[in-house]
């Protein structure tokens, strides 16, 4: 059992709502057997506001690549955070 990071996009009025979305749209696409790498493997988020004038596309990445502590844990929250009006990024580790 390991693990791999993901970046999953969503849409909804709330980050919540854009969430509980992007978790249904990998549990169609993986299937709900688990250990699937993948948002579907979440069931909480952390919102992250990226530093000013910062792409937040940009900023997630590089949280991922930099192993940031709040979304290094496969069994714990994704990072969540806000693209534009609507939508936004979730990122991570999860268990595959």
């Amino acid at each position: 059992m390991g693990g791999q990071t993901f970046v999953h996009g969503g849409k909804g009025k709330t980050a919540k709502e854009a969430f509980a979305n992007a978790r249904e749209e990998a549990l169609f696409e993986y299937g709900h057997r688990g250990y699937t790498g993948s948002i579907a493997e979440k069931y909480e988020f952390v919102m992250i506001t990226p530093p000013p004038g910062v792409d937040p596309v940009k900023y997630a990445n590089d949280l991922v690549r930099n192993d940031d502590a709040r979304i290094s844990d496969k069994w714990g929250p994704a990072g969540c955070v806000k693209v534009k009006p609507g939508e936004w990024l979730f990122f991570g580790w999860a268990s595959s």
